[in-house]
């Protein structure tokens, strides 16, 4: 579930097929997002989720796995 909602996100962003995003998509370079993406990306997520995450979290974050990962230590 949180995948979908990851890859949703990523999909209406990008405006690219939800279908070629899989947990293993490097958000940069498999998906050519820049910068603004990214933090329009996380500014999604944390209104999606009703969360706050740090920027020293979001440097960790390059393939959609370990968003979807980071999300589930706090969504139960």
């Amino acid at each position: 579930m949180l995948f979908e909602k990851v890859r949703d996100i990523l999909s209406v962003q990008l405006e690219i097929d939800p279908e070629t995003i899989t947990l293993d998509t490097n958000i940069v370079d498999d998906l050519d997002a820049d910068s603004l993406d990214f933090v329009e990306m996380i500014t999604s997520i944390e209104d999606e989720f009703n969360i706050v995450i740090t920027d020293e979290k979001v440097g960790d974050f390059k393939t959609v796995r370990q968003v979807v990962e980071f999300l589930e230590t706090l969504v139960k």
